[in-house]
């Protein structure tokens, strides 16, 4: 049996991947910030075959508390094999140039309490097991429509590579997600096109590369050679597209 903790648990691809967990048997200790969604989710996911699912909840910007949800998933679970941490938001980036202080915020939220979970997650787990972490393409390379989420996704990339080195000879590894466009609540007023993958089909990527002990992946597998020829669109070139 498989022990899941997710955090971030009521995002449309946390949700979908934990259903896919379920489906095997697994156990999942679920965290984020409403309680009441996350407990209807682990209700929902003990129907659909989950060994046992327990909500928790925790705001990830409120660092002090992450040590004590650790306890509790390692009290409930007995041991983590795999963790996803797949909070997030996408910030408006026009709010974002006139507000430092919503700026930071958001970086906080995408950014800097991934890095402090990462820190504090990765020592407590055993050989074997992943941390399997959401990213985005949008970190290889800053774009003018949303580089605060940006930059805080290559913050994300860069900190996950070496951390990957790091633990690697301990045996845990540590994973690097980067989806493309998806169509969930977060970008429900997006035009949606050929491009769109569903959070089912990112969270069936998500459990295949966990499984495979990948070190990237980017989902769908499409994306990394979109984001291959907008990494190498040169400079003189890239400041003046509209992307």
């Amino acid at each position: 049996m498989q022990r899941i903790l997710i955090i971030g648990a009521t995002s449309a691809i946390a949700e979908a991947t934990a259903r896919e967990y379920a489906r095997r048997g697994a156990a999942l200790f679920l965290v984020g910030r409403d309680f009441g969604r996350l407990d209807a989710i682990a209700t929902d996911l003990r129907i659909r075959g989950a060994a046992n699912a327990v909500a928790y909840r925790m705001d990830v910007n409120e660092q002090a508390d992450h040590t004590a949800m650790l306890e509790a998933a390692w009290g409930m679970l007995g041991g983590v094999d795999v963790v996803l941490i797949a909070h997030g938001t996408l910030p408006n980036q026009t709010r974002c140039e006139q507000s430092v202080e919503y700026a930071m915020h958001e970086f906080a939220t995408n950014g800097t309490s991934t890095i402090a979970l990462s820190t504090v997650l990765a020592p407590r787990l055993q050989p074997g097991a992943t941390l399997a972490v959401i990213s985005s393409v949008a970190g290889d390379r800053g774009r003018a429509s949303n580089y605060l989420y940006g930059s805080a996704k290559a913050a994300v990339t860069a900190f996950l590579s070496g951390l990957r080195q790091a633990q690697a000879p301990r045996g845990v590894n540590v994973l690097t997600i980067k989806p493309g466009f998806v169509d969930t609540p977060m970008t429900r007023d997006f035009k949606k096109g050929a491009l769109w993958a569903t959070p089912e089909q990112i969270a069936r990527g998500i459990v295949s590369a966990v499984d495979k002990r990948h070190a990237v992946t980017y989902l769908p597998w499409f994306w990394f050679w979109i984001m291959q020829i907008i990494r190498n669109i040169p400079e003189f070139v890239f400041r003046r597209l509209r992307l």
